[in-house]
């Protein structure tokens, strides 16, 4: 059976999300500097998904939490072009609101939950993903609901045996 390890990806502030990432490796990966946040069950990158929380947890290094930090596992291709992947698991700092253009997680309707680039415009919001082949979701300023940003992937790779 291969074995399986983490990649930690930190964001770097005031950068596309594409080119902002850079690896935990190191001393800030050894298990005396990692850290456990709740792993609070799955987000969308493509159509959204029902809502579901989960109890679990998820170790990542002490430089990637904050105070209001929790993970979520992305299901999906939407954000391929901001090297998110489905399967990753992503560090996401809970906040209400976001700056145009950031990547955000975001709950429509009080019920499903995505994961997207945010741009406010005249007529509402929309919700971009990072991959071409994808289209926008067009909506309501109403209908959404930020929950957090994301700063920070964790990548669960196999290693050859």
């Amino acid at each position: 059976m291969p074995e399986v390890y983490a990649r930690f990806l930190l964001r770097r502030p005031n950068l596309p999300l594409a080119e902002a990432w850079i690896h935990l490796d190191g001393p800030d990966a050894t298990d005396e500097h990692l850290v456990d946040i709740p792993l609070l069950g799955s987000v969308s990158a493509g159509l959204p998904i029902e809502a579901c929380l989960d109890s679990a947890t998820i170790r990542v290094p002490g430089r990637m939490v904050r105070r209001n930090t929790y993970a979520l596992r992305v299901r999906g291709n939407s954000m391929i072009d901001c090297n998110i992947f489905d399967g990753d698991v992503i560090i996401i700092e809970r906040q209400e609101s976001a700056e145009n253009g950031e990547t955000a997680v975001v709950m429509i309707n009080n019920q499903e939950v995505t994961l997207k680039k945010l741009y406010i415009e005249k007529s509402g919001v929309r919700l971009q993903p990072a991959n071409e082949r994808m289209a926008p979701i067009y909506l309501k300023n109403s209908d959404i609901q930020v929950l957090g940003l994301v700063m920070g992937v964790v990548r669960q790779e196999e290693l050859a045996a």
